[in-house]
């Protein structure tokens, strides 16, 4: 089934047919929209080269051994650790995969900034206010909400595709949970950009991406965090005067419609008019202590690791968080979506406590986060490595 109705009078006119299409879809993302718009951004529309069989082979060798070397780090942590599949992708293999883990906690924000999830309290109010003009301009952006958000969607995750080495340059638990996915171009071409043998980018990566998923995916932590980040995803609220004024103001501020177009497509809540509400503003600081202390941990262990199987890698591990604070506009577009903003600040938070509660309580102390849900570091806690030990420790 096309989509389009059989009597429809644009079905010959390309342009109007799509639009009519997009009219006509079910649900509140048009999800082959995005996949093609995605794979258009990483410039594989018409079909991408398969992995270098000799990329694939290097990466399969290395896998024993960094799975070996996380075992021996995160069993003491997490109290287990199950080794995941891997699946060494081009770039768009990543766009598919990721499209298809994000689709729950995407759907969930789209039915926000689209006033889908049945709340007409709080769209009714946004209206209320608007000025002239906007309800009309609000009512033809929902008409077009899945396939602009379709598109918002699909630049994001494939201006991502363009450089994530892994699936957790996002802090944010998958499905499957017993796979990993590693970009095999990026981690290559980032090694040969900074001028580090192929092997040992390689070898880090694999440590980085088991052990973040082994820890973020520890089920005493992974609940707490799906359920915050989705709860953010699932906050915005559609406001027809914040869009009309976001529209003005961009169109002044820039003389570049490319530029523009480009702007709006990577941010879906400037594209839709959405609007943070006061309990994502309550829960952000929650949501940014969880992800700081977890990422803290990781790079405490990440960092044992590679003193044991690359003799210290400094280098590496400097030129990949310099990357991570310096991410691209797309990675912070999808970071405020999703509520896991890695700022800087953040993360030297999250690696000051991770490193305060082994100099206080010994791994040990630092195993507690996973032994039960509910025991991440509050946003006061994270700052005080002393107080989380206390309130776990009367736990």
């Amino acid at each position: 089934m096309s989509g389009v109705p059989p009597d429809d009078p644009f079905a010959g006119v390309p342009f109007f047919a799509e639009l009519s299409k997009a009219m006509a879809a079910r649900g509140p993302v048009q999800w082959d929209v995005a996949r093609h718009v995605a794979l258009v951004t990483v410039g594989a529309a018409q079909g991408e080269d398969n992995v270098d069989p000799l990329a694939r082979a290097g990466f399969d060798a290395l896998l024993p051994v960094a799975g070996r070397h996380v075992r021996e780090a995160v069993v003491p942590l997490t109290g287990a650790f199950a080794a995941p599949k891997m699946e060494v992708v081009n770039r768009s293999g990543w766009v598919h995969h990721t499209l298809e883990s994000y689709r729950g906690v995407f759907t969930e924000f789209a039915r926000s900034v689209t006033g889908a999830d049945g709340d007409g309290a709080d769209a009714g109010d946004a209206r209320s206010s608007a000025p002239a003009g906007a309800d009309a301009f609000a009512a033809l952006t929902r008409m077009l909400a899945p396939m602009m958000l379709g598109m918002s969607i699909g630049t994001m995750v494939g201006q991502l595709a363009t450089r994530a080495f892994g699936q957790y340059d996002l802090p944010v638990p998958r499905e499957p949970a017993n796979r990993i996915i590693l970009c095999a171009r990026n981690v290559d071409g980032f090694a040969v950009e900074w001028s580090i043998p192929v092997p040992e980018m390689r070898t880090w990566v694999l440590c980085e991406e088991l052990t973040r998923h082994a820890i973020l995916g520890a089920a005493q932590v992974r609940g707490d965090l799906l359920a915050a980040i989705t709860a953010h995803a699932a906050g915005f609220r559609p406001d027809a005067s914040a869009l009309a004024d976001r529209m003005g103001g961009l169109a002044d501020a820039s003389s570049d419609p490319g530029a523009l177009m480009q702007r709006l497509l990577g941010d879906p809540t400037m594209l839709l008019g959405a609007s943070r509400t006061p309990a994502q503003e309550r829960l952000a600081p929650r949501l940014e202590a969880m992800v700081a202390a977890l990422l803290g941990c990781a790079d405490l262990v990440v960092d044992g690791i590679a003193v044991r199987a690359l003799g210290g890698a400094g280098r590496v591990a400097e030129a990949v968080r310099r990357r991570r604070v310096e991410a691209a506009a797309s990675d912070r577009f999808v970071e405020r979506l999703l509520g896991v903003r890695l700022q800087e600040t953040a993360l030297a938070r999250g690696a000051s406590w991770a490193r305060g509660v082994v100099e206080r309580g010994g791994i040990d102390g630092l195993a507690r986060m996973f032994a039960a849900p509910g025991r991440l570091p509050t946003p006061a806690e994270l700052d005080a490595p002393g107080l989380w030990l206390e309130r776990i420790s009367l736990g």
